[in-house]
């Protein structure tokens, strides 16, 4: 893997409680982001990557591109990983206005083209949006599920039309419920717990590390 700028962008999920400021104790948060930074931070070393990460809790894809110069094109990022959807689909499937039209392809369409044309030589992560049957999506499970199941569907694509790496995740956690219940790895269905997180690092390393 090449080293470089490498940023994590999303939701609360990449989030993970990050600092606002300088303090390398707490700038990259607690989640998936923090562990990747650890291990390829060791291992590149002599390399001296810098991971930077500016996912924001609640975000969708439409709050994504709207601080996009700012929080990724000013940057300079040599790598650009998203994971984002859960919230574009949480506030159609819970009836908020803020879900009224369904913008997460168009939206997300249009972040990766102006980032094609203003970062030609980024590489582009996309993970795919993940949900589990506890906590908070039981209640409208089968609306939660077709809604998710399309943005998956909608990632894929766009990862095969721009050229990007597609990190599938609902898999690899649907299998980790063979192990232990769903809450174990997702708390509310949205949210990883700390297992949680250590599995999709995992698994975005399994799938990036030979292909940038």
């Amino acid at each position: 893997m090449n080293a470089g700028r490498i940023l994590f962008q999303g939701d609360s999920i990449t989030d993970g409680a990050r600092g606002r400021n300088d303090d390398l104790n707490h700038i990259l948060g607690h989640g998936y982001p923090y562990l990747i930074a650890s291990k390829l931070g060791n291992e590149l070393a002599e390399k001296q990557p810098l991971f930077i990460n500016r996912g924001i809790s609640g975000n969708r894809v439409s709050d994504l591109y709207a601080r996009w110069n700012e929080d990724a094109f000013s940057l300079s990022p040599d790598v650009i990983s998203i994971l984002i959807g859960v919230n574009d689909a949480g506030r159609i499937v819970n009836g908020d206005p803020g879900g009224a039209t369904d913008r997460f392809e168009r939206s997300y369409r249009h972040l990766l083209g102006e980032t094609k044309e203003v970062l030609p030589a980024a590489r582009l992560i996309l993970c795919e949006p993940f949900i589990l049957k506890t906590g908070g999506t039981v209640e409208k499970w089968e609306a939660w599920q077709e809604r998710i199941a399309h943005y998956q569907d909608t990632v894929r694509t766009l990862a095969n039309e721009f050229q990007a790496v597609f990190v599938p995740l609902q898999a690899v956690l649907y299998d980790a419920c063979k192990r232990a219940d769903a809450s174990y790895w997702l708390w509310d269905g949205v949210h990883p717990t700390a297992a949680g997180h250590d599995l999709i690092a995992r698994q975005w390393l399994s799938v990036v590390q030979s292909r940038i």
